[in-house]
């Protein structure tokens, strides 16, 4: 039954979106199948995957896709400008899954270049659930405004405010309770902030790995300190 809130032409154009997508679902569960018969079978007997990846909701960049691995190889979690808040209860979720039940052992930060939440973070504030959710992002533009807008154009200020932003939350997750009671209990469990590009499809470090409590703050990979620490 079409949508009577919708004209006919809108709800065709919907349903042959759709019709396009379970065909392709259809060829790729086919491809699969045919180069590993077995794919499905094991898929559903359990996932043991290494790594859990705290990602942009953003669509060009999937999880998987650009680190070239197959489902049930990463557990994923994504939002607008990869946040962890400590108040997040689907990220703490999230979080306590992949490390008490799934035991992985690497927890991936991963923000992007281009990112537009947090562009617009930097942009007026909006009174909406964007606006609230990007409060960290805005807080962390003010608190390093002045290194920020010492750079050289809007570019390389937004691309800078995109790794800060990654830092801090591998920050985050390392105070996170789920993640100090794993390394107290002795899970050998690293904390890894990357930064993707579009522009070319590559993957960066942009601080230390984090593998046990830190005394101090994640590190930048860069010669100034002063601005580079959180």
């Amino acid at each position: 039954m079409s949508n009577p809130l919708q004209p006919e032409s809108v709800v065709q154009a919907g349903n042959d979106d759709i019709a396009d997508l379970l065909e392709r679902n259809r060829q790729w569960a086919g491809r699969k199948t045919q180069s590993d018969p077995r794919f499905f079978a094991r898929l559903v007997g359990q996932q043991s995957p290494r790594y859990f990846w705290v990602g942009c909701s953003d669509s060009r960049v999937p999880a998987t896709e650009i680190v070239d691995l197959d489902p049930g190889e990463m557990f994923v979690h994504r939002n607008i400008a990869n946040l962890v808040p400590a108040s997040d209860t689907n990220f703490n979720a999230a979080l306590l899954f992949a490390v008490n039940v799934l035991r992985v052992r690497h927890v991936l930060v991963v923000g992007h270049y281009g990112c537009g939440g947090i562009r617009a973070a930097r942009n007026a504030v909006a009174n909406d659930a964007i606006g609230s959710w990007l409060a960290p992002v805005r807080a962390l533009y003010w608190q390093h405004r002045t290194a920020l807008h010492a750079l050289p154009d809007e570019q390389a200020r937004e691309d800078r405010l995109c790794e800060l932003n990654v830092i801090a939350q591998v920050e985050q997750v390392c105070a996170n309770a789920v993640v100090e009671q794993a390394w107290r209990g002795g899970h050998d469990l690293r904390v890894h902030g990357l930064i993707y590009a579009i522009g070319d499809g590559l993957l960066q470090s942009v601080c230390e790995p984090v593998s046990r409590i830190p005394v101090g703050k994640a590190h930048v990979r860069d010669d100034d300190d002063d601005e580079n620490i959180l």
